[in-house]
């Protein structure tokens, strides 16, 4: 009997469910005895030992469903050795429900703090393989996370529908993206909407520049502007800052995200009317789109492959299209940033597009 637990962890995203079903399914259509032992919220079902041993029917039918049946939560990789709420060591229980149940394999759907603790499970001598799953696509090692092109379908819709206001009302917009500490999801949502500034956090902003393509704009007869702005988008001034600075200046400022403080830096250099939305958790619900299905059931098939061939200690990846592997211990503690010289920003600039950091 092969035996294999499976959890998603930390925020949802689009395919997570896709995902569970590609490595359920391979191991159902290759191995006669399987069973499935799926942990409720995370680390919290694997910590806790909440569990229930899963059946084929439960994987019929969620292909196209968003969020997660295992349900999801966030065990941050910094309190990880922090006792539980019954004061339980957390990673002797997680080692002790695996043994208890006599687990061939975890599999573990999660972002970067997900990685960590996983990483960390394997280096305690358990069976592990990973999956790369995030809108911010953030994670090391592959070229594609899935939910990221669902989000980037979202986000750019959003934008798409800002277009229209923006234009009647001849204003400046704002729309805040998530992302994380980077700016993949900002950059190619911004890209496919039209937007006409992109700030990301890996391109430090200088405001004036920003009024200033703003400012040219309006010269040339256009008399709006769409900025698509990450969450994590910081000045070039900020950006000189240790993070504990930065911390400690964001608590004095009365903005509730960046957007707002943006905004109020472009009406102060401007004087133009500014209005800001952001989308939020909009941009992680919903229904995959169509790439992110074939993406989450590739992962998943290749994540059955290897536990059949007992393989273990991996992620697996995309690398120029092509479904690979990676070592955990190579994922774990990194995070892929956008390459401020890389091909997409040089042809984003080649097209007129401003990120803030040089006169357009």
């Amino acid at each position: 009997m092969l035996r294999v637990g499976m959890l998603t962890s930390g925020g949802d995203c689009q395919a997570l469910n896709a995902a569970m079903r590609g490595v359920a399914k391979s191991l159902y259509e290759q191995c006669s005895e399987v069973e499935i032992y799926g942990f409720e919220d995370g680390y919290k079902g694997l910590i806790r030992c909440q569990y229930h041993i899963m059946k084929p029917t439960e994987f019929s039918g969620i292909l196209n469903q968003g969020g997660t049946i295992l349900g999801t939560s966030r065990t941050p990789f910094k309190r990880i050795s922090e006792p539980d709420e019954d004061g339980s060591d957390k990673i002797l229980s997680m080692i002790s429900t695996y043994k208890k149940l006599k687990l061939d394999c975890l599999v573990v759907l999660g972002g970067n703090g997900s990685h960590k603790t996983a990483n960390l499970l394997s280096q305690k001598g358990l069976n592990v393989l990973t999956m790369p799953k995030t809108i911010d696509n953030d994670l090391y090692g592959t070229d594609m996370s899935f939910g990221f092109q669902s989000a980037i379908d979202i986000a750019a819709n959003t934008i798409d529908c800002i277009h229209s206001t923006a234009a009647s009302h001849s204003r400046v917009f704002i729309v805040e993206l998530m992302g994380h500490k980077t700016g993949w999801l900002t950059l190619y949502a911004g890209m496919a909407a039209g937007a006409d500034i992109i700030l990301i956090p890996e391109i430090p902003y200088d405001i004036d520049i920003v009024a200033d393509a703003i400012r040219k704009r309006t010269k040339s007869g256009k008399h709006f502007t769409i900025i698509a702005a990450a969450e994590g988008a910081v000045s070039k001034e900020e950006a000189q800052l240790t993070k504990s600075e930065l911390k400690a200046k964001r608590k004095k400022e009365e903005y509730p995200s960046a957007a707002y403080r943006i905004g109020a830096e472009i009406f102060q250099k401007t004087g133009q009317e500014v209005r800001v939305t952001v989308p939020g958790h909009v941009q992680r619900g919903g229904q995959p789109c169509a790439y992110d299905r074939v993406l989450a059931t590739r992962l998943g098939a290749k994540t059955a492959e290897l536990i059949l061939e007992k393989k273990y200690g991996y992620m697996t990846c995309v690398k120029e299209n092509k479904i690979d592997v990676i070592p955990i211990s190579e994922v774990a503690g990194k995070t892929k940033l956008v390459d401020a010289d890389s091909d997409i920003i040089k042809q984003a600039k080649l097209i007129g597009l401003s990120f803030g950091d040089e006169s357009v």
